[in-house]
């Protein structure tokens, strides 16, 4: 019985120190982690919309009518996470970053930025978070791929097996289908979310209320 009692004291000794070890690495790594995660952002939008000198955060995007107007044009496994402003020195907008997280990757989420030009041209794709199959869903994280969607004005993309031509045509990765699909529906989300939020503002002369101004 003494043994028992002891090694359990031991035990409960060895589980609170344990915690409060990982407590204070948390402590000491969450900033560190935190500032990493920006400056990929960060230059993840700078690859996808390279006219813009500064970015801000909208302050007026709502996630739930986001999510509403995507699963109303059928992209229900996307979520908008954040639309970001591009503006220029003078201050101009010149675009918008449109982050997308999808649910329909091969090996989980899969997270992306997508620059599109103020006049509806995609201007670039860069991932933020991936996790596929190397060799496989992995290259959709490389240029050959990526930048099929670079400098295209199209209402949607769609991805084909057999090379079919046209702006709107995506080679898909051999033996990766399901990557290759989710980062086209990814993109078209994005493209759904412009055409219906941002365009008309554009056409109007209005822009995306910002703030908060994101450094570069």
């Amino acid at each position: 019985m003494n043994n028992i009692i002891k090694n359990t004291l031991i035990l409960t000794a060895i589980t609170v120190v344990s915690g409060l070890l990982l407590g204070i690495v948390y402590d000491i790594t969450k900033e560190p982690i935190a500032q990493a995660q920006e400056n990929t952002r960060q230059e993840a939008y700078r690859a996808v919309l390279p006219d813009a000198a500064s970015f801000e955060e909208s302050t007026d995007f709502d996630a739930e009518s986001a999510q509403d107007l995507l699963s109303e044009n059928g992209y229900t496994a996307d979520e908008i996470e954040t639309v970001v402003t591009g503006k220029d020195d003078s201050g101009e907008t010149v675009g918008y970053v449109i982050n997308v997280m999808s649910h329909e990757a091969y090996d989980g989420d899969l997270e992306l930025s997508v620059g599109i030009a103020s006049d509806g041209t995609v201007k670039g794709v860069e991932m933020l978070d991936i996790s596929e199959t190397a060799g496989l869903g992995m290259k959709a994280d490389e240029a050959e791929f990526k930048d099929q969607f670079k400098d295209k004005n199209v209402d949607k993309f769609t991805y084909t097996k057999n090379g079919e031509d046209g702006d709107d045509m995506i080679d898909a990765i051999s033996g990766a289908t399901i990557t290759t699909n989710a980062v086209t529906n990814a993109v078209d989300s994005a493209l759904v979310y412009y055409q219906n939020e941002l365009a008309a503002g554009q056409t109007a002369g209005s822009e995306l209320e910002a703030g908060g101004e994101v450094n570069e």
